[in-house]
């Protein structure tokens, strides 16, 4: 057995004592031992065993047991995790049930025999050990499932230059493990970024682990984020796995960072320092293994002059920062991402592929997206789920028809060049896209097409032209 498993003894006997550490000690075991009750509680304030071998009968009282178990259920009040077994030369079943009722994981008498003392030991241990990974396994399997059926998948292929550019630092940061800060607007695709750079990294085939800091409540951001036993509170029925241990060799996404309070800052920053955590209700620390991204809609920055962020924390969490551009700022990927979510709903609804009319197209480049991508996929969920025709109806979208409405045939602006002396090509061309623009409400997609222009092209021009 590893000395990673160490084992607290408590017995009044120093002969006892001495013959135990003897015996344990040769078996691999970790010992500390204690011939008073008092000194055994202090030591547990301090930090927890894995097994407290006691015995039930002190100086007040040698021969009932009771001394014993009143200690028993102290020790389990206080450290509600260990194991306990216990140990009595004037054993008897009533009192080996009663042991077991107050929760002993085990009962031998003395004299002992060591070949069943240690088969014990080894028996609770592994089976403590197994109930742990089977815990923390279960977690992980009913995270995979629900990112399986909940997260469409989504290549990231941008033609836009500003996530062109955020696409090419994560590729040169994806592989290490260094922290990553992402921010931006609510709705611009943090979450599924982060999971981007999960599976580009060494990490890939082990958990992504998200949370919400916004929604945990203040008198449980210990137990969601470390974990707990049972019994550590009111509400602690069962032992709970926490969001470090669950990611552990795996990235833990921390989203809306700026949303922890200021009192709980600290607790974070500690894990994130020196890699270790203690379970609520336990005081043996646990290392961990994470690679942190966190996302905020917030400015830290600002939030630190304030002194509502610690700037500590904020230097741990900002290593790589990656600001995410906002809908509006990436036009040129609104075709595919409509494509993308389009196809992913009418597979959920097992509805027809609806077409997208000149007129909607021109809404959609037109609108402002202030919800970004999630109000994107909003919008094209209710649109074909409610959808009754081959074609999306606007009035479904819920997004105004384009500010500037497209020119009456009446009074669409002319080329007139009858008081111009002979203008180069590049003034003609200037021209010819100037018109268009206005012909198509100042709407660009709209106006190369129309020239036959692919955008990239027409892009080109109107910065060429300054227009």
């Amino acid at each position: 057995m590893s000395k990673t498993h160490r084992i607290m003894v408590l017995d009044d006997d120093y002969g006892v004592l001495a013959a135990l550490k003897l015996t344990l000690q040769l078996a691999q075991y970790d010992i500390v031992a204690f011939s008073r009750p008092q000194d055994a509680l202090a030591e547990l304030a301090q930090t927890a065993p894995d097994a407290i071998l006691i015995d039930l009968n002190y100086s007040r009282d040698t021969t009932s047991g009771q001394e014993g178990l009143n200690l028993l259920r102290e020790l389990r009040e206080r450290c509600p995790g260990v194991l306990v077994l216990v140990m009595t030369a004037w054993g008897s079943v009533n009192l080996a049930v009663e042991a077991m009722k107050v929760g002993a994981a085990d009962f031998i008498q003395k004299p002992w025999d060591n070949t069943i003392l240690l088969n014990s030991l080894v028996n609770q241990l592994r089976l403590r050990d197994s109930l742990r990974q089977q815990s923390r396994l279960s977690a992980e399997n009913q995270l995979l499932r629900h990112q399986l059926h909940t997260r469409p998948e989504l290549a990231l292929v941008s033609q836009a230059p500003g996530m062109c550019r955020l696409l090419h630092v994560i590729e040169q940061v994806a592989a290490s493990d260094a922290n990553i800060l992402l921010t931006g607007e609510n709705g611009t695709g943090k979450t599924m970024l982060a999971q981007y750079v999960h599976r580009r990294s060494t990490r890939a085939e082990r958990s992504f682990v998200a949370v919400d800091m916004g929604s945990i409540p203040e008198n449980l951001f210990e137990s969601e984020l470390f974990g707990h036993v049972k019994g550590a509170f009111t509400d602690a029925r069962q032992d709970r796995v926490g969001r470090f241990e669950l990611a552990h060799e795996g990235t833990l996404f921390l989203d809306e960072v700026g949303n922890i309070p200021l009192d709980k800052q600290s607790k974070l920053l500690r894990v994130l320092e020196d890699r270790v955590f203690e379970r609520v209700g336990v005081s043996r620390s646990q290392q961990c293994d994470v690679r942190v991204i966190a996302a905020t809609n917030a400015d830290l920055g600002q939030m630190v002059a304030h002194g509502e962020f610690r700037q500590d924390l904020l230097y741990r969490l900002n290593t790589i920062v990656l600001r995410v551009p906002p809908l509006r700022e990436r036009l040129e990927d609104l075709p595919q991402l409509v494509d993308h979510y389009l196809a992913h709903y009418t597979r959920k609804y097992q509805k027809p592929a609806p077409r997208l009319t000149p007129a909607i197209h021109d809404a959609l480049l037109g609108y402002h997206w202030p919800g970004n991508i999630r109000e994107l996929k909003h919008l094209l969920e209710r649109a074909v789920l409610l959808g009754q025709g081959d074609a999306l109806d606007l009035e479904l979208l819920g997004i105004p028809l384009p500010a500037v409405p497209l020119a009456a045939p009446s009074s669409m602006p002319q080329l007139d060049f009858s008081q111009k002396p002979l203008a180069s090509m590049d003034e003609l061309e200037r021209d010819i896209i100037r018109h268009r623009l206005a012909l198509h409400g100042n709407q660009a997609a709209r106006a190369a097409e129309s020239l036959g222009m692919s955008r990239s092209a027409f892009y080109r021009r109107l910065e060429k032209y300054r227009l």
